[in-house]
């Protein structure tokens, strides 16, 4: 499970209907539909907020706003709990982190969507984060299951 802390509008294509489909999937974890999933450590954030469907909702409002902007179509029936997400305290995410995604997305990228890649902040640029997401000093989230240089040392051995 990838839910991005990068703003939806970085996302390529598949990225962006991946997020969907997983921030869905984390939706159904948080509201107990589900087994599996239940320990994944990207629910943290959710988890510690005061009312974690509506912190899913609106991230998954984030996502939606950027489909809709790019002429997709995602249901927005499907958000139990949609909201703005500037109108809810933003969830700190680190610059670390942010970073680390921003390295993941391009070696996706540079395999599915090259094209993609003239979009992405250039290296050394800080990416912005979903809207429910504040940039804060630090290093890569305790809970990032991927070690930095992880992705580009992966997509390096198989280009």
């Amino acid at each position: 499970m990838r839910l991005w802390s990068l703003h939806p509008a970085i996302l390529d294509r598949a990225a962006l209907v991946a997020v969907w489909r997983e921030a869905l999937l984390a939706q159904k974890v948080l509201a107990g539909e589900t087994r599996g999933y239940t320990r994944h450590p990207q629910l943290e954030r959710f988890r510690a907020q005061p009312r974690p469907l509506e912190s899913v909702g609106a991230y998954l409002s984030g996502v939606r706003d950027e489909a809709l902007a790019r002429g997709y179509r995602f249901d927005a029936l499907r958000i139990r709990e949609a909201g703005d997400p500037a109108a809810l305290p933003p969830i700190p995410v680190t610059r670390g982190q942010l970073a680390l995604e921003l390295e993941h997305l391009r070696a996706k990228c540079v395999e599915r969507a090259p094209d993609w890649l003239d979009r992405l902040p250039a290296p050394g640029v800080p990416p912005r984060p979903h809207p429910l997401f504040a940039a804060v000093d630090g290093d890569v989230e305790p809970w990032e299951r991927a070690a930095p240089g992880e992705v580009s040392r992966a997509a390096s051995r198989r280009g």
